[in-house]
């Protein structure tokens, strides 16, 4: 574990130990791929059973953003993301507000991973109430993050491989079984893109569900000082994105062909098992119980990993807003001085996501999204205004093309994906910044003082990172 002291002097930076391959692990770990079977049941009712669509579509506008990331990432190789170059690019306050919406993502992940779990134990164990897996997972994970933050690229990258030799078992058996008549029988057909009764407007809802499962992508730019060289970060957010879009799209469409009609999750009307995860389900329908097991003990160990990822990374953003006092510093900058943690920071995570005992997956997903679409949205910007404006890269063609048809694609698609969100969500997001911009304008004495940073000003912790080089 890494500890306050002579290793985080002054002057102290990050080793640069990490290959373009360990990063895509890691944002590939953090997308966590097994969650394609988790939300298939809802977004097959939502899109009316074109399931590998809506990841297509949400594939295409993630590549343009992750362009702007590549591109915003190596004009500031330091350890950031949206709200950073926001930031730098525009105004500090419009980029602490990007970094304010984000929060939601930090804080509602883990309790995405929750909901996840708890949907897991209550396939396997149906007879024990859902809220005592929310309070024992919650109890377990707060426990481990409390007493040490330190995570492995090994550890990920070994869940990482697992999850994926698994669901390439399962697309074998799909095959075998659509050859023997099952499904819709055939192995190549366009049904699982379009059929009748297929609208844009449901493929646009169901593509703002499936988005959160991207949002790895830009997780690995926290990595760009720990990078062997900055130039290899454009392509490693680039394969993530088309890595895990890839395998997202494989994985949903086998699995369309195996269900064609979503309502075989809602034994008797039952919508709980389309509102949470449907992977206990596919399991049990294409393998019986034995790929149930493997694929749940898949899909338990990548959420896992994304879980103890997800909570110990709130809890380190919320520290370095306390240390940067734009939180509280005497609570979220806290650091216990016996474990060496963050405590006030991972205990208050632990407490946000036991709210998983009354929520949905459907409803935290379109939670997430809100933060995160309008992030992806305002780094697509950020290359517009860095660029072209900033550095008046816009009198040729190409320059006109890179930095500003290209990210305005970007920051369209985005927006239309975010004009396409669950109502409750808007509602709920809107209040949110709402409160976050009077929270500005408080901590800004009415934009009298400058605003600080969401992100580290010093190296103030090496949690979850690899560690420090003091030569």
């Amino acid at each position: 574990m890494l500890k306050s002291g002579p290793g985080l002097a002054k002057g102290a930076t990050l080793k640069r130990s990490l290959g373009l391959w360990a990063i895509v692990g890691l944002g590939l770990g953090y997308m966590t791929p097994t969650v394609v079977f988790d939300t298939f049941g809802m977004v097959a009712r939502d899109t009316n059973n074109v399931v590998p669509l809506a990841y297509l579509v949400a594939l295409i506008v993630m590549i343009f953003t992750a362009v702007s990331y590549g591109k915003m990432s190596g004009a500031i190789p330091s350890a950031g993301s949206a709200y950073t170059y926001v930031r730098e690019s525009m105004h500090p306050n419009v980029g602490f507000m990007v970094g304010w919406t984000s929060l939601i993502d930090y804080m509602l992940l883990p309790m995405v991973n929750c909901l996840i779990i708890r949907s897991y134990l209550e396939a396997i164990f149906p007879t024990v109430p859902g809220w005592i897996w929310v309070v024992l997972y919650c109890l377990f994970v707060t426990t481990i993050i409390y007493l040490t933050m330190q995570g492995t690229s090994n550890v990920n990258m070994i869940l990482l491989v697992f999850s994926i030799i698994v669901m390439v078992v399962f697309v074998f058996m799909v095959i075998v079984q659509l050859r023997g008549g099952e499904g819709i029988g055939t192995l190549a057909s366009a049904q699982p893109f379009f059929h009748d009764g297929v609208t844009m407007s449901a493929v646009l809802m169901g593509s703002t569900v499936v988005c959160f499962s991207f949002i790895g992508f830009d997780a690995v730019t926290m990595y760009a000082e720990e990078a062997k060289t900055p130039k290899i970060m454009p392509r490693a957010i680039l394969l993530t994105v088309v890595i895990g879009g890839a395998i997202f799209l494989i994985a949903g469409y086998f699995s369309q062909l195996r269900f064609p009609d979503w309502n075989v999750f809602a034994p008797g009307g039952d919508m709980q098992y389309v509102e949470d995860s449907t992977l206990p389900l596919i399991g049990q329908e294409v393998g019986g119980n034995v790929l149930q097991a493997v694929l749940t003990a898949a899909g338990f160990a990548a959420t896992l990993a994304s879980g103890l990822a997800s909570h110990a990374s709130v809890s380190r953003m919320l520290l370095v807003m306390g240390r940067n006092n734009v939180l509280p510093k005497k609570v979220f900058g806290y650091i216990n001085p016996k474990t060496h943690t963050p405590t006030f920071n991972i205990v208050l995570t632990g407490l946000i996501s036991m709210l998983a005992i009354a929520f949905t997956l459907e409803m935290i997903a379109a939670f997430i999204n809100y933060g995160a679409l309008i992030a992806f949205t305002a780094v697509n910007l950020s290359v517009i205004a860095w660029f072209a404006v900033r550095q008046g890269r816009r009198k040729t063609p190409k320059d006109i093309f890179k930095y500003i048809v290209m990210p305005g694609i970007g920051m369209v698609l985005t927006g239309v994906l975010w004009a396409h969100l669950h109502l409750d969500a808007l509602i709920g997001g809107v209040i949110w910044t709402v409160l976050g911009f009077i929270y500005l304008l408080y901590i800004t004495r009415f934009f009298k003082r400058k605003v600080a940073g969401f992100d580290e000003i010093q190296p103030v912790t090496g949690y979850n990172k690899v560690p420090l080089d003091t030569e």
